[in-house]
């Protein structure tokens, strides 16, 4: 093909050497008009020579960029390399102008095969600024070879350079100009420099050169085009022999690699390492590659949009001077248009008002983007991501970029199954969602998750895949593989509590033999305290999720018991971080006791779901018996537990105090009692070290223990007292204990308890105040006081009552009917308390 019907003129024979920069729209453009000038036979493009086969994929109505050709080993799937393309990818452009041309494309980069077989970690496969899944030189220095030629411009933002020169330069006559004096740059610097660090380009660019050679004897000299980084051209140019670069590719190491195409992200080519492909602005480069006209007009209105759906107040004035400051300053500055820098500023000034606040909105929103491509059906793909895309038409869960937030109602058949997936998809160490607190309930049928699609997360399924052909298959797999190998009893007992979450039914034998075997074996009672929760929180699930936890029940129960034999020794002659973590446990272990004696064990629980389902009220009602009779006297040994672990002057006294205070919460200490232990523990042949401690047990933390002292004047009254006997010395080891069980009170607390201090014991003495009623409180109930919640109590329950003094008493027996007649069971106004 002659340079006349080219319709230019470019210096010298041979293939058509287009140097671009990865991902820069200035490139695609030039990209583009270069081959609809010349018109090549082929088009060799900077790749793996293993997606030949899935070049013609990119022709499909359904694939939409920012993808990614992904390789992976086929052993060892974690073993992986990305190649992203985004719209506005030179290489991506070529694809597309190959494809609508009818001429054929080839990849000519060294095969993945050879790269991975070298590839030590994910990380390796990043190769030189921006360029997409080449390996590199671990350690190597490396130069940039755009910041480079930035410097010697005078400028010190390589990206405001290519700005500069590239994307603002309008389209001249000869449309190979750019490519030649990229090329002629970049031989310049390959001069000065070598390989810059890049030393496996070497071999790369041995690969290519025979490819291209391959391309012209089949195609024509002349008749080929190559679409490269910009700083393989002078390679290319180079003069060499066969010989010498097939001595230079001998020995690669080899290995068998699968190759697909998987969606990608603009927020994952912002990227400047791992698998991005260091993109500081993808959205911006998005806009000026398809922005027909006036980009900075458009780009500022794109802004005022976002703004405007944020609530805040942008007109079209404001656009109208945004543009009118980003032209000034980048007449100012003396840049040929207004670049990113200038709108950026123009932003802050007039519509952000000079905060930065709704200016990081923007380029979280717009600059980067959330954008997620798509990819066709008929793309390559294991059986497992196969069933993980059924599963997500079937559910309606469409993978996004964006994070979002999905509430779930377990009650719901879809919402059920959404649940399922997202927590097998956890167990398979896919983190597509990620569980958050629910908000408005606390009840076991509600779910909230956080989702967001990553693009590693296809390597993640691909990994997965070696577990099974389907999600439940596989995970179960791993769910089984797991407990075998689990190194702690607390491990064992959240995974069976996730089996449970997943519906793993086929998991949960192997789980619970394992589980039943470690317990039997483990006699360190930390670890039985630590699984002991988590066992006991699966007993929930039963109900929602209709799962048999019968078996769980039982292993819960010989758990506790275990727990309640062993803690009163271990809890014996324990330093200051054991005694901690023992208290830690201790928590754990009551909270676990309250939910299994509410659930009811074995038998028990499934009965009372089958009596709320509408079973036979006679059997259900006296297995429901049974449970709670269970669970009553699981209470009362724990109880005894903590009353033994209370009085033992060899406990940790953090550990004396929590266990006072948990009965003193359960009503299981008589009148003055509780002042009684603090009396004990407070006296003068305590250390103060260890009664400071106490203090901390009793009232620290988050137990409430604030509002306790504040009502209680007389358990305030002898921490005071103890505290103003404490000596100089003493004072300065027990104010950290004190600092730490005291800081987590509300201010308002600490500055009522401050109040009370000054003042002084109430008159007529601190016990005053408690005599003959509970401590803190009255004497004598106010009706009055009482009275004035019961109009809230009747809407509640359905029961019209009216409140005031007067009808309080005929209010009180209308609500007490309501709870008592056929149509309630009884339970109703506890129910309401909580």
């Amino acid at each position: 093909m002659s340079d006349e019907v080219r319709g230019t003129t470019r210096a010298g024979a041979g293939p058509l050497l287009l140097g671009v920069r990865h991902h820069g729209p200035g490139s695609a453009r030039a990209v583009r008009a270069a081959l609809e000038a010349g018109l090549p036979r082929a088009v060799l493009i900077e790749g793996p020579p293993e997606a030949d086969a899935l070049v013609e994929l990119a022709a499909d109505e359904a694939m939409r960029p920012p993808v990614a050709l992904l390789a992976h080993v086929v052993d060892e799937p974690g073993r992986s390399a990305f190649w992203p393309l985004a719209e506005f990818s030179p290489e991506w452009v070529a694809i597309r102008w190959a494809a609508d041309a009818g001429v054929p494309v080839r990849f000519m980069d060294l095969p993945a095969a050879h790269s991975l077989a070298q590839q030590e970690t994910e990380d390796a496969a990043a190769g030189e600024p921006g360029e997409p899944g080449a390996a590199g030189d671990a350690g190597a220095v490396r130069i940039d070879p755009l910041a480079v030629l930035a410097e010697t411009a005078g400028y010190d933002d390589p990206e405001r350079w290519w700005e500069d020169v590239v994307e603002h330069r309008g389209g001249g006559e000869d449309v190979f100009a750019p490519f030649e004096a990229l090329g002629e740059a970049m031989a310049a610097l390959r001069e000065e420099y070598g390989t810059g660090g890049h030393d496996r380009d070497l071999v790369r660019e041995a690969y290519m050169r025979i490819q291209v050679r391959a391309a012209q004897r089949e195609f024509g000299a002349d008749d080929v085009a190559v679409v490269c980084g910009a700083w393989h051209v002078p390679a290319l140019r180079r003069k060499t022999t066969v010989a010498a670069d097939r001595a230079l590719l001998k020995g690669l190491p080899k290995a068998k690699v699968d190759m697909t195409w998987v969606p990608w992200t603009h927020r994952r080519l912002s990227r400047a390492s791992g698998y991005g492909a260091g993109i500081a602005s993808p959205g911006w480069y998005g806009h000026l590659f398809s922005a027909p006209d006036r980009p900075v007009e458009r780009w500022l209105t794109k802004v005022a949009r976002l703004l405007r759906d944020e609530d805040r107040l942008v007109s079209s004035a404001h656009v109208i001077e945004a543009v009118r400051l980003a032209d000034t300053l980048a007449a100012m500055r003396g840049r040929p248009l207004p670049g990113l820098t200038e709108t950026t500023d123009a932003i802050r000034a007039v519509m952000c008002e000079g905060s930065d606040v709704p200016l990081s909105l923007v380029h979280d929103k717009l600059v980067v983007g959330d954008v997620l491509g798509e990819v066709p059906d008929s793309a390559p793909a294991v059986p497992l991501q196969r069933d993980l895309t059924r599963l997500q038409r079937k559910l309606r869960l469409k993978p996004e970029a964006a994070e979002r937030e999905l509430e779930l109602d377990l009650r719901k058949e879809t919402d059920a199954g959404r649940s399922r997936l997202l927590h097998r998809l956890r167990l398979l160490g896919i983190g597509w969602g990620e569980p958050a607190a629910s908000r408005g309930s606390t009840g076991t049928f509600r779910e909230t998750w956080r989702l967001r699609w990553q693009p590693e997360l296809s390597v993640r399924v691909a990994e997965a895949g070696v577990w099974g052909t389907t999600v439940v298959a596989a995970a179960t797999a791993r769910a089984e593989s797991d407990a075998i190998g689990a190194g702690a009893l607390a491990d064992v007992t959240a995974l069976a509590e996730r089996c449970l979450l997943a519906e793993l039914p086929d998991a949960l034998p192997v789980v619970m033999r394992v589980l039943a075997d470690r317990a039997a074996l483990d006699a360190d009672v930390g670890h039985l305290a630590q699984a002991l929760p988590a066992l006991v929180r699966s007993l929930r699930y039963g109900d929602v999720r209709g799962t048999d936890t019968a078996a769980l029940g039982e292993v819960a129960v010989g758990l506790a018991e275990r727990v309640f034999v062993g803690l009163p020794p271990a809890c014996a002659g324990l330093d200051q971080d054991a005694a901690l973590g023992m208290r830690g446990h201790v928590d754990a272990v009551h909270q676990a006791v309250g939910l299994l004696g509410d659930l009811g064990t074995g038998s028990g629980g499934s009965a009372g779901k089958a009596g709320s389902a509408g079973a036979s009220s006679g059997g259900a009602a006296a297995r429901a018996g049974a449970a709670g009779s269970v669970g009553a006297g699981m209470r009362d040994r724990w109880y005894s537990v903590l009353r033994v672990l209370g009085e033992r002057d060899s406990v940790a006294g953090v550990v004396r105090g929590r266990c006072v205070r948990i009965l003193l919460d359960g009503g299981e200490l008589a009148e003055g009692e509780a002042a009684r232990f603090m009396g004990l523990a407070l006296s003068r042949g305590t250390e103060p070290a260890e009664a400071a401690a106490w203090i901390e047990g009793f009232v620290g933390g988050g137990s409430g223990g604030g509002m306790l002292l504040v009502h209680d004047e007389r358990l305030l009254g002898l921490v005071d007292d103890w505290l103003s006997g404490v000596s100089d010395a003493a004072f300065t080891d027990v104010l950290p204990l004190l600092r730490r069980a005291f800081s987590a009170y509300e201010p308002g607390v600490r500055r009522t308890l401050g109040e009370l201090v000054r003042r002084g014991p109430a008159a007529g003495g601190a016990s005053s105040a408690v005599t003959g009623g509970i401590p803190g409180f009255g004497t004598e109930l106010d009706a009055e006081r009482a009275d004035a919640v019961l109009p809230v109590l009747g809407l509640l329950l359905g029961v019209g009552v009216e409140g005031g003094a007067d009808s309080g008493s005929g209010a009180r027996a209308g609500v007490g009917a309501r709870a008592s007649d056929g149509r309630g069971d009884g339970n109703e106004l506890v129910g309401v308390g909580r």
